[in-house]
C-alpha cells in the first residue's frame, strides 16, 4: 500500500534513512538523523504542496519517495527534484517504482512539469530504476561529494511529466 506520509511514519523513515547514511554515499549526510529531523522534513514537504509518500507492508514502512523544490527562484516553481529509499528488505521487488509512479502521477496532476533526480555514482540500482522511469541522464558532475574518505561524482536524471 503507498500513501501519504503522516505524523507517525517520522521514526520509520529515519531508520531507513539512516541505514543509507551511515553505510553508504548514498546519501551525503553523514551523521544519522532523528524522527524528529524526518518529521521536519515531511512538513516542510507536505507545507510546500509536495508530496512526501510511504510504502507499507505488514502494518510498518518499508520505503519511501518525495519531491521537493528543485530551486527557489520562481521560475523553477514547475520543477521538482525527487527521491526514493527502501528498506534492504524490501529492494529488488519493483516497490521503489511503484512509489516513483504514484509521486510522479501526483505531481502531475498537481502541474509539475519536470522531475530531477540525483544520484551518487556508481550506483547501478538507482540509474536503472530512473531509467526505468523514463529518466534520462542529463548531466554528471565529478568528484562533488566527500564522504568515507573518498571522492564521489554525482549523476542527475530528468524526466518532463507532459512530454
Amino acid at each position: 500500500m503507498i500513501r501519504d506520509a503522516v505524523k507517525g511514519d517520522s521514526e520509520a523513515i529515519a531508520q531507513i534513512y539512516n541505514h543509507y547514511i551511515e553505510n553508504t554515499a548514498i546519501s551525503f549526510e553523514e551523521k544519522p538523523v532523528s524522527g524528529s529531523d524526518i518529521q521536519h522534513r515531511i512538513e516542510s514537504v507536505q507545507g510546500a504542496g509536495l508530496p512526501w509518500l510511504v510504502a507499507v507492508e505488514g502494518g510498518g514502512v518499508v520505503g519511501y519517495a518525495y519531491a521537493t523544490k528543485w530551486k527557489e527562484r520562481s521560475a523553477y516553481r514547475f520543477s521538482v527534484e525527487v527521491s526514493v529509499y527502501l528498506s534492504s528488505q524490501v529492494q529488488g521487488k519493483g516497490l521503489g517504482a511503484k512509489l516513483y509512479e504514484t509521486l510522479f502521477s501526483k505531481l502531475k496532476e498537481s502541474g509539475i512539469h519536470t522531475v530531477i533526480g540525483g544520484i551518487t555514482l556508481s550506483n547501478p540500482a538507482s540509474v536503472a530504476l530512473h531509467e526505468k522511469m523514463g529518466m534520462k541522464k542529463v548531466a554528471h558532475f565529478e568528484k562533488v561529494g566527500f564522504k568515507f574518505n573518498q571522492w564521489h561524482d554525482v549523476g542527475y536524471w530528468q524526466l518532463n511529466l507532459n512530454s
